[in-house]
């Protein structure tokens, strides 16, 4: 559970953490320095919200009956993961344009309040919401698997999140080049696989709760065949079942939940993924216009392309 709750942290903390370094960065580019305090005083409050919320779902739920608990759980797990999805999907679309949009806010809220109190809001929504869905995804893992190791799930949780905020603050100073592309896309992958086992485990939740039928109708059953404590692959099952809900006995419900969940959103990301790449790699190296074959020269070919199209430079030719 610890790697598990590491990776997650990790992912989404960095987010969090780019966001406040483009927040921090505009201000000391723009010698706005003196908004700095109000900056950090938005980040305060933005962090209250995820605390807030793990405490509510933590402990509030312990005076409900375990059908209440059940339903609470299982439809918190879902909502989680339409949420990541999203989230997924949103930054993998706008992780370009993250910075320039970001900016663009931070302008607008400095010229609209010159005082500079516009940032307070724009921290708390810019970082409440990473924190927000860190919070929610991250429970949900905990949740499944905090009753085998209370100290690794903790320590998961704080060393991910120390491990962004340092990978921040490096991206930050500019020390050191890190492939931001590939590390949400590899992450990407793996966070819905991670969701595709809280939507099954939150399947099973509503089963318990009566809500959903089928609680006793099973896939498969290989829990006799599991092997003891002392032999590798049960660890290994361990660790599948603390990242992935592994699950050796998971009911239709949950198998067809899984099935349907995975297949879909992992053939959409990988469009999304490498189509984009395969498009910046067709408009850097294909020419606009094909070279003329009457004149017999490549080089005379870019003018005409050039002409057609003004905005588009003309493109680069071997000799």
């Amino acid at each position: 559970m610890f790697l598990a709750n590491l990776l997650i942290a990790l992912r989404e903390g960095l987010e969090a953490t780019l966001v406040i370094g483009i927040l921090v960065g505009y201000l000391v580019k723009t010698d706005r320095r003196d908004v700095l305090p109000k900056l950090w005083l938005g980040v305060g409050v933005a962090a209250l919200i995820p605390l807030s919320i793990g405490a509510v779902l933590t402990w509030g739920p312990k005076t409900l009956t375990f059908q209440a608990q059940e339903i609470i759980g299982g439809s918190l797990s879902i909502v989680t993961v339409v949420l990541v999805t999203g989230m997924i999907f949103w930054m993998g679309k706008h992780s370009r344009q993250l910075k320039g949009e970001l900016e663009s806010s931070m302008a607008a809220s400095l010229t609209r309040r010159s005082s500079g109190w516009g940032i307070v809001g724009l921290a708390v929504l810019a970082v409440g919401r990473e924190g927000a869905e860190t919070a929610l995804f991250i429970w949900a893992t905990v949740r499944s698997s905090v009753e085998n190791s209370v100290l690794a799930t903790t320590a998961g949780v704080i060393a991910g999140l120390v491990l962004a905020v340092v990978l921040g603050w490096i991206i930050y100073r500019g020390s050191r080049r890190i492939n931001m592309k590939l590390f949400f896309s590899v992450t990407g992958y793996f966070l819905i696989l991670v969701a595709a086992g809280i939507f099954a485990y939150g399947i099973g939740d509503l089963q318990e709760a009566g809500v959903l039928p089928g609680i006793m109708t099973h896939s498969w059953d290989f829990s006799s065949s599991l092997p003891g404590p002392g032999s590798p692959i049960y660890w290994l099952y361990v660790l599948g079942q603390a990242i992935f809900q592994v699950n050796v006995q998971p009911t239709v419900l949950q198998t067809i939940g899984w099935v349907v969940y995975t297949v879909p959103v992992i053939i959409l990301f990988a469009r999304q993924v490498h189509g984009r790449t395969r498009a910046t790699s067709n408009g850097s190296t294909t020419p606009a216009t094909p070279p003329n074959a009457n004149n017999g020269s490549h080089a005379e070919a870019a003018p005409t392309s050039a002409t057609a199209r003004p905005d588009t430079p003309a493109p680069t030719v071997d000799p």
